[in-house]
């Protein structure tokens, strides 16, 4: 499998969430790509309709409801 790098911007909060589950993950010398891609490979192998959770989160966010 290959890798593709990319830029993401986050809010601050979901940073300050990242690197802590990336402190809870220290005894697996985990980086934040590792620990985002864990959590990406999660929503994908989950059981749920992407595109329609993506498209409300989107939503969500914009109205300020998230």
């Amino acid at each position: 499998m290959s890798n593709t790098e990319f830029d993401v911007s986050i809010s601050d909060e979901f940073v300050e969430e990242l690197d802590e589950l990336t402190e809870q993950c220290v005894d697996l010398q985990a980086s934040r790509s590792e620990v985002v891609e864990a959590i990406l490979t999660a929503y994908f192998d989950g059981d749920i309709d992407h595109e329609a959770r993506v498209r409300e989160l989107i939503i969500r966010r914009r109205k300020g409801t998230l």
